[in-house]
């Protein structure tokens, strides 16, 4: 088993004239753009395999991005299932006349190993270390479930675990 620390990746962009829109802020497609990378490379990490985007869920837009911040992205493996993996990302943007520092967004992403065939391969587990660690890999099979109920790839009655968020025994 793996920590989560060991897929640590941490990225760093600069915002250029080029990536913003009329408002001067940060496209949300080239963040997007930015995170996939950050996160593909922790999953790479994680599995020392070729990994692929399965599914991005739960961005969250919480501050904007101006031209000429800098763009710092972490991204960690939170949990495996059996040939798929759930990455979060954190971005900061700091502004470089005064250095000030404010988290902007997070996300998490699935990524799914895959072999030269191009075929699913199994990816090793997860230990969390931490606290926060511990909640996010709890929290992983919840978003697992609902990914899975949204892609049509699972009845509600199969999802446990959300089933014992809104029904009491």
């Amino acid at each position: 088993m793996k920590t989560p620390s060991e897929s640590l990746t941490v990225m760093t962009e600069l915002v250029h004239p080029n990536d913003t829109n009329i408002l001067g802020n940060l496209h949300g497609g080239r963040l997007l753009y930015w995170m996939d990378i950050c996160s593909a490379i922790a999953a790479t990490k994680h599995t020392h395999a070729t990994v692929v985007t399965a599914s991005v869920d739960n961005v969250s837009f919480q501050n904007p991005i101006r031209l000429a911040d800098l763009v710092t992205i972490h991204s960690k493996v939170v949990r495996a299932f059996k040939t798929s993996m759930e990455v979060y990302i954190e971005v900061f943007a700091e502004s470089m006349p005064d250095l000030t520092k404010i988290k902007t967004h997070e996300a998490f992403y699935t990524f799914v190993a895959i072999d030269k065939a191009n075929k699913p391969i199994e990816v090793e587990g997860i230990t969390p270390v931490t606290e926060d660690e511990q909640r996010l890999y709890d929290g992983a099979l919840r978003r697992r479930q609902l990914r899975l109920i949204l892609s049509g790839r699972m009845k509600v009655d199969d999802a446990t675990e959300l089933k014992a968020l809104f029904v009491k025994p």
